[in-house]
């Protein structure tokens, strides 16, 4: 069973150990990048940041995060999002995309859209997220495309 959690005293340090592979490093932020955004806040005082485990089974296998801002319809965005390499290929991928999805429909049911923000060299990433009806809006952010996701 899948399921979020939010790193917290007790998991942070297990969520740092988690990896991707090698050759995926420049793809993805590091654990230890997106948790210093909760604290630094780089995109804006206005923006509030969620970082998740993935858990399977009572067991760590990768991570993501939710970045928002309040009272919007389309700045609900999924980012810092990796499975740890020894996890890759086994559909938790999908699985966590889709229950932090999920989440944020729920928790936020005003919102219309979910985006995120990929390396134009993901490509393995870049399939995963149009499976799951993300499509390109166009936009860069920080060097990434951008993908956006309407609520259905």
């Amino acid at each position: 069973m899948m399921e979020l959690r939010k790193v917290d005293r007790d998991n942070w340090e297990e969520a740092l150990r988690l990896k991707v592979m090698k050759e995926q490093e420049k793809l993805v932020p590091s654990v230890a990048v997106s948790l210093a955004k909760v604290y630094i806040k780089p995109d804006g005082d206005d923006v509030e940041y969620l970082p998740f485990s993935i858990y399977v089974n009572d067991r760590m296998v990768g991570f993501i995060m939710h970045a928002y801002v309040q009272n919007t319809e389309n700045m609900y965005w999924i980012n810092g999002f990796l499975i740890d390499e020894q996890q890759q290929g086994k559909g938790y991928g999908k699985q966590a995309l889709n229950e932090m999805i999920s989440w944020i429909e729920r928790k936020f049911p005003h919102s219309k859209e979910t985006r995120l923000t990929v390396n134009r060299e993901n490509q393995h990433a870049i399939d995963l997220y149009e499976r799951i009806g993300y499509v390109p809006t166009g936009e860069e952010y920080d060097g990434e495309l951008v993908y956006r996701r309407k609520r259905v």
